[in-house]
């Protein structure tokens, strides 16, 4: 696929060729303003192409012989932390979406994800969005609240400051998938009101982007 300036620019990481190929073709049919890398059939081998070609995107699966796509997500997002990470994978374990999200991915696919989804998904992704599906969110929420709040045993770092009851508001929204317009709607608040927000999330939790803020929020039980 020929590259333009403006393509999204996307790493395939998974260890059954088939759907590599298969990727490969759907996004060169597309031609929807993405641009095919390459391809990696392990998590070590995606480190060292994600450190050569500097995609804005990689889809990542999971389970993988050697390195794994949970420690690749880690290593990539450590190292590199403007490239995004999606998650496609025929693992359908809350366990692992959670884990995957904190380890830093911005979204979370089955791998029968029909193709506008999975193309949606990667537009956000490359806008440093999370996306993540409704049915998904609702099962992390349910898992994020029976497992962090009723035990607050986690102390509050030093350093680290607490969000209002309207930045986890807004927090939450951004979780859904929301876009600021969305979210001024809801609450019932402006525009301008809700980026102040957003910068002072961003702030507090030390990120710089909608997916990390939700997976930082994933990880104190802020969600």
């Amino acid at each position: 696929m020929d590259e333009k300036q403006n393509d999204i620019r996307i790493v395939v990481v998974d260890d059954h060729l088939v759907v590599r190929e298969g990727l490969h073709m759907m996004l060169e049919i597309a031609r929807e303003g993405f641009t095919w890398l390459g391809d990696a059939a392990d998590g070590a081998e995606a480190v060292r192409m994600v450190e050569t070609l500097q995609p804005d995107v990689v889809l990542m699966d999971l389970g993988m012989p050697g390195m794994d796509g949970l420690e690749a997500i880690t290593q990539i997002r450590e190292q590199w932390p403007h490239i995004a990470v999606i998650i496609l994978t025929t693992y359908d374990e809350d366990d692992l979406m959670l884990r995957g999200l904190r380890a830093g991915a911005c979204g979370y696919l089955l791998k029968d994800t029909d193709r506008e989804t999975l193309f949606h998904a990667i537009r956000a992704a490359a806008r440093g969005d999370m996306f993540l599906q409704p049915e998904v969110i609702a099962r992390i929420l349910v898992r994020t609240t029976d497992a962090f709040h009723p035990t607050p045993s986690r102390p509050q770092a030093e350093g680290e400051k607490e969000l209002t009851e309207r930045e986890c508001d807004v927090l939450r929204a951004v979780a859904r998938g929301e876009r600021s317009k969305e979210i001024a709607s809801g609450l019932g608040i402006s525009l301008r009101t809700v980026e102040s927000h957003l910068t002072s999330i961003y702030t507090k939790l030390g990120v710089d982007s909608r997916a990390s803020a939700v997976a930082v929020g994933i990880k104190r039980g802020l969600l």
